[in-house]
């Protein structure tokens, strides 16, 4: 192959692809933040605009319509901190554990 080509999906090796989709739910991808969400729910309006705007689909609506971030999945980005029209999402150091 040229070095000039690059390579169709078909021809990557095995250990670049997925096999099976949907296969991301059994890995715990937020290990690496630094930051995490706090959501404020005295402050919440029950919009969704952080679960709407999560790069991660990280949040997770609870029985009361609240919407919680998954810490297993949260990367820390602090889009949903940004995003949150009644700013009640406070982004604070993950504790260590």
């Amino acid at each position: 192959m040229n070095v000039k080509e690059k390579p169709t999906w078909k021809e990557l090796p095995l250990a670049a692809v997925i096999p099976e989709p949907g296969t991301s739910a059994a890995y715990r991808t937020g290990d690496w933040k630094t930051l995490q969400p706090v959501v404020d729910k005295k402050a919440c309006i029950k919009c969704a605009t952080c679960y709407t705007f999560c790069p991660e689909a990280a949040y997770e609506e609870d029985e009361y319509g609240y919407f919680n971030p998954n810490y297993d999945y949260c990367k820390g980005c602090g889009i949903c901190s940004v995003e949150c029209p009644s700013m009640c999402i406070q982004m604070v150091e993950e504790a260590s554990e």
